[in-house]
Protein backbone atom coordinates (compact mmCIF):
# COMPACT_ATOMS: atom_id res chain seq x y z
CA UNK A 1 0.00 0.00 0.00
CA UNK A 2 1.34 3.62 -0.91
CA UNK A 3 0.65 6.95 0.99
CA UNK A 4 1.06 10.60 -0.31
CA UNK A 5 1.68 11.25 -4.51
CA UNK A 6 4.91 13.08 -4.07
CA UNK A 7 8.19 11.83 -5.01
CA UNK A 8 8.98 11.21 -0.85
CA UNK A 9 5.88 9.04 -0.28
CA UNK A 10 6.37 6.67 2.44
CA UNK A 11 5.74 2.99 1.33
CA UNK A 12 3.71 0.80 3.90
CA UNK A 13 4.75 -3.00 3.74
CA UNK A 14 0.43 -5.05 4.47
CA UNK A 15 0.50 -8.23 6.14
CA UNK A 16 -1.83 -10.10 4.79
CA UNK A 17 -2.05 -13.46 6.86
CA UNK A 18 -2.05 -12.09 10.62
CA UNK A 19 0.44 -11.36 13.42
CA UNK A 20 3.08 -14.14 13.98
CA UNK A 21 3.25 -13.83 17.79
CA UNK A 22 0.76 -14.39 20.58
CA UNK A 23 0.25 -13.34 23.42
CA UNK A 24 1.51 -16.36 25.67
CA UNK A 25 -1.69 -16.33 28.26
CA UNK A 26 -4.25 -16.76 25.19
CA UNK A 27 -2.21 -19.82 23.61
CA UNK A 28 -3.89 -23.25 24.10
CA UNK A 29 -2.62 -25.92 26.84
CA UNK A 30 -1.58 -28.59 24.72
CA UNK A 31 1.42 -26.33 23.48
CA UNK A 32 3.05 -27.19 26.96
CA UNK A 33 4.30 -23.64 27.36
CA UNK A 34 5.23 -21.96 30.21
CA UNK A 35 2.88 -18.92 31.15
CA UNK A 36 5.34 -17.32 33.32
CA UNK A 37 7.53 -16.00 30.90
CA UNK A 38 7.90 -13.70 28.04
CA UNK A 39 5.08 -11.88 27.21
CA UNK A 40 4.64 -13.06 23.47
CA UNK A 41 5.28 -16.29 21.96
CA UNK A 42 5.10 -17.61 18.55
CA UNK A 43 2.03 -18.26 16.70
CA UNK A 44 0.35 -20.45 13.99
CA UNK A 45 0.17 -18.56 10.41
CA UNK A 46 -2.60 -20.23 8.09
CA UNK A 47 -2.24 -23.43 6.80
CA UNK A 48 -3.31 -27.42 6.80
CA UNK A 49 -4.79 -27.38 10.06
CA UNK A 50 -7.09 -24.93 12.50
CA UNK A 51 -5.15 -22.27 14.31
CA UNK A 52 -6.98 -23.46 17.12
CA UNK A 53 -6.04 -26.98 16.57
CA UNK A 54 -2.31 -27.09 15.71
CA UNK A 55 1.28 -25.99 17.34
CA UNK A 56 4.04 -23.94 16.07
CA UNK A 57 7.23 -26.23 14.49
CA UNK A 58 9.26 -23.40 16.72
CA UNK A 59 6.29 -24.34 20.10
CA UNK A 60 6.61 -27.96 18.94
CA UNK A 61 10.08 -28.32 19.05
CA UNK A 62 10.85 -26.06 21.98
CA UNK A 63 7.84 -26.36 24.67
CA UNK A 64 5.93 -29.82 23.34
CA UNK A 65 8.68 -32.32 23.15
CA UNK A 66 11.50 -30.22 24.28
CA UNK A 67 14.20 -31.34 21.66
CA UNK A 68 15.81 -27.86 21.68
CA UNK A 69 15.98 -25.15 24.82
CA UNK A 70 15.40 -22.04 22.92
CA UNK A 71 13.74 -20.08 19.79
CA UNK A 72 17.39 -19.73 18.58
CA UNK A 73 17.90 -23.38 18.41
CA UNK A 74 14.51 -23.59 16.68
CA UNK A 75 15.10 -21.73 13.96
CA UNK A 76 18.42 -23.17 13.33
CA UNK A 77 17.03 -26.44 13.19
CA UNK A 78 14.07 -26.04 11.21
CA UNK A 79 15.74 -23.05 8.86
CA UNK A 80 18.76 -25.70 7.70
CA UNK A 81 16.15 -28.02 6.93
CA UNK A 82 15.77 -30.50 10.04
CA UNK A 83 12.27 -30.91 10.37
CA UNK A 84 9.75 -32.95 8.12
CA UNK A 85 6.07 -32.76 8.51
CA UNK A 86 3.96 -35.72 6.70
CA UNK A 87 7.78 -36.33 4.81
CA UNK A 88 7.73 -32.73 3.32
CA UNK A 89 10.85 -30.69 4.88
CA UNK A 90 8.99 -27.55 6.45
CA UNK A 91 10.97 -24.16 6.87
CA UNK A 92 8.61 -22.05 8.74
CA UNK A 93 8.77 -21.33 12.44
CA UNK A 94 4.45 -20.91 12.01
CA UNK A 95 3.96 -24.13 10.08
CA UNK A 96 0.69 -25.26 12.04
CA UNK A 97 1.30 -29.12 13.01
CA UNK A 98 -1.86 -31.16 13.87
CA UNK A 99 -3.79 -33.70 14.29
CA UNK A 100 -2.14 -37.19 12.81
CA UNK A 101 0.42 -35.16 11.40
CA UNK A 102 3.95 -37.32 11.43
CA UNK A 103 6.92 -34.94 12.00
CA UNK A 104 10.38 -36.52 11.64
CA UNK A 105 13.73 -35.09 13.18
CA UNK A 106 17.09 -34.96 11.34
CA UNK A 107 19.32 -37.73 12.91
CA UNK A 108 16.39 -39.18 14.95
CA UNK A 109 15.66 -42.91 14.36
CA UNK A 110 11.83 -42.70 15.84
CA UNK A 111 9.48 -39.95 14.25
CA UNK A 112 6.47 -38.46 16.35
CA UNK A 113 2.70 -38.67 15.28
CA UNK A 114 0.34 -35.97 17.01
CA UNK A 115 -2.94 -38.04 18.47
CA UNK A 116 -5.45 -36.44 20.66
CA UNK A 117 -5.15 -38.36 24.68
CA UNK A 118 -5.60 -37.52 27.89
CA UNK A 119 -8.34 -35.34 27.31
CA UNK A 120 -5.92 -33.14 24.99
CA UNK A 121 -6.68 -32.05 21.95
CA UNK A 122 -3.05 -33.06 20.73
CA UNK A 123 -0.40 -35.22 22.61
CA UNK A 124 2.61 -36.10 20.81
CA UNK A 125 3.59 -39.72 20.93
CA UNK A 126 6.78 -41.95 19.14
CA UNK A 127 6.45 -44.40 16.05
CA UNK A 128 7.99 -46.74 14.92
CA UNK A 129 9.91 -45.92 11.58
CA UNK A 130 7.99 -48.66 9.80
CA UNK A 131 4.86 -46.10 10.07
CA UNK A 132 6.77 -42.68 9.21
CA UNK A 133 5.24 -43.11 5.70
CA UNK A 134 1.25 -43.75 6.95
CA UNK A 135 -1.42 -41.08 8.12
CA UNK A 136 -5.02 -41.33 8.90
CA UNK A 137 -7.23 -38.61 7.54
CA UNK A 138 -10.79 -38.22 8.02
CA UNK A 139 -13.03 -37.38 5.40
CA UNK A 140 -14.77 -34.09 5.60
CA UNK A 141 -15.89 -33.97 1.87
CA UNK A 142 -16.58 -35.06 -1.55
CA UNK A 143 -17.42 -34.14 -4.52
CA UNK A 144 -17.41 -35.66 -8.33
CA UNK A 145 -14.86 -34.68 -10.74
CA UNK A 146 -14.36 -34.77 -14.67
CA UNK A 147 -14.12 -38.34 -15.76
CA UNK A 148 -16.70 -39.31 -12.80
CA UNK A 149 -14.07 -39.89 -10.57
CA UNK A 150 -14.11 -38.73 -6.81
CA UNK A 151 -12.61 -35.57 -4.96
CA UNK A 152 -12.11 -36.12 -1.05
CA UNK A 153 -11.58 -33.35 0.90
CA UNK A 154 -9.53 -34.51 4.23
CA UNK A 155 -9.54 -33.06 7.58
CA UNK A 156 -5.84 -31.87 7.28
CA UNK A 157 -6.98 -29.38 3.86
CA UNK A 158 -5.42 -31.96 1.38
CA UNK A 159 -7.77 -33.24 -1.73
CA UNK A 160 -7.16 -36.16 -3.35
CA UNK A 161 -8.75 -38.53 -5.62
CA UNK A 162 -10.05 -41.73 -4.73
CA UNK A 163 -11.66 -44.90 -6.77
CA UNK A 164 -12.48 -46.51 -3.78
CA UNK A 165 -15.85 -45.90 -2.43
CA UNK A 166 -15.73 -43.50 0.41
CA UNK A 167 -18.17 -41.74 2.75
CA UNK A 168 -17.83 -38.59 4.77
CA UNK A 169 -16.72 -39.40 7.79
CA UNK A 170 -15.05 -42.33 6.91
CA UNK A 171 -10.73 -42.22 7.24
CA UNK A 172 -8.10 -42.52 4.84
CA UNK A 173 -5.01 -45.06 5.24
CA UNK A 174 -2.94 -42.31 3.53
CA UNK A 175 0.88 -42.87 2.04
CA UNK A 176 2.92 -39.69 2.63
CA UNK A 177 4.37 -37.50 1.15
CA UNK A 178 2.71 -39.05 -2.23
CA UNK A 179 -0.54 -39.20 -0.74
CA UNK A 180 -2.22 -41.93 -2.57
CA UNK A 181 -4.94 -43.98 -0.64
CA UNK A 182 -4.01 -46.92 1.46
CA UNK A 183 -6.73 -48.61 2.62
CA UNK A 184 -10.58 -46.66 3.63
CA UNK A 185 -11.82 -47.40 7.01
CA UNK A 186 -15.92 -47.03 7.33
CA UNK A 187 -18.05 -45.63 10.04
CA UNK A 188 -19.81 -47.65 10.90
CA UNK A 189 -21.00 -50.42 13.54
CA UNK A 190 -17.99 -52.11 14.74
CA UNK A 191 -15.69 -49.50 13.63
CA UNK A 192 -13.01 -48.61 16.01
CA UNK A 193 -12.72 -44.73 16.84
CA UNK A 194 -11.10 -42.55 18.82
CA UNK A 195 -12.41 -39.42 20.30
CA UNK A 196 -10.54 -35.95 18.98
CA UNK A 197 -11.83 -33.43 21.03
CA UNK A 198 -13.97 -32.62 24.37
CA UNK A 199 -13.10 -34.16 27.88
CA UNK A 200 -12.53 -37.87 26.36
CA UNK A 201 -10.10 -36.76 24.17
CA UNK A 202 -7.93 -39.63 23.56
CA UNK A 203 -10.37 -42.47 24.26
CA UNK A 204 -10.83 -45.46 21.87
CA UNK A 205 -13.80 -47.17 21.59
CA UNK A 206 -16.07 -48.94 19.15
CA UNK A 207 -19.38 -47.80 17.93
CA UNK A 208 -22.12 -49.73 18.60
CA UNK A 209 -24.68 -47.71 16.45
CA UNK A 210 -24.72 -44.70 13.92
CA UNK A 211 -27.89 -42.02 14.18
CA UNK A 212 -28.23 -39.92 11.03
CA UNK A 213 -28.72 -35.99 11.73
CA UNK A 214 -31.77 -34.19 10.94
CA UNK A 215 -32.38 -30.48 10.27
CA UNK A 216 -31.61 -29.86 13.99
CA UNK A 217 -28.99 -32.36 15.26
CA UNK A 218 -26.10 -33.52 14.08
CA UNK A 219 -24.79 -37.10 13.14
CA UNK A 220 -24.01 -38.87 16.13
CA UNK A 221 -22.45 -42.36 17.24
CA UNK A 222 -23.12 -44.13 19.82
CA UNK A 223 -19.47 -45.22 21.12
CA UNK A 224 -18.63 -48.13 24.07
CA UNK A 225 -15.40 -46.64 25.88
CA UNK A 226 -13.97 -48.40 28.37
CA UNK A 227 -16.95 -50.16 30.36
CA UNK A 228 -19.50 -47.30 29.83
CA UNK A 229 -21.50 -45.89 26.41
CA UNK A 230 -21.22 -42.44 25.07
CA UNK A 231 -23.33 -40.27 22.32
CA UNK A 232 -21.44 -38.38 20.25
CA UNK A 233 -20.78 -35.87 17.03
CA UNK A 234 -19.27 -38.40 14.41
CA UNK A 235 -17.43 -34.84 13.54
CA UNK A 236 -15.30 -35.44 17.09
CA UNK A 237 -14.44 -38.84 16.19
CA UNK A 238 -12.17 -40.69 13.89
CA UNK A 239 -12.17 -43.97 12.76
CA UNK A 240 -8.53 -45.80 13.24
CA UNK A 241 -9.11 -49.66 12.00
CA UNK A 242 -11.27 -52.57 12.33
CA UNK A 243 -11.09 -54.52 15.78
CA UNK A 244 -7.60 -53.14 16.05
CA UNK A 245 -5.92 -49.49 15.26
CA UNK A 246 -4.33 -49.82 11.43
CA UNK A 247 -1.68 -47.48 13.16
CA UNK A 248 -0.26 -46.71 16.33
CA UNK A 249 -2.42 -43.50 17.64
CA UNK A 250 -2.22 -43.93 21.46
Amino acid sequence: ARRGRGRGARQVMVSISGSKKLKRQMAPSFWGISRKDKRFVVTVRPGPHPRGASIPAAVFLRDTIGVVATLREAKSAIYSGGVRVDGVTRRSLHHGIGLMDVVELRNVEDAYRLVPGGGAQLTPIRIPAGEKGKKLCRVTSKTTVRGGRTQVGLHDGRTVLSDRPVRLGDTCVLGVPGQEILDVLALGEGAQVIVTRGANAGQAGTVEKIEEGTFILPRRALVALEGRKIEIQTDNTMVVGRGEPAIRVR
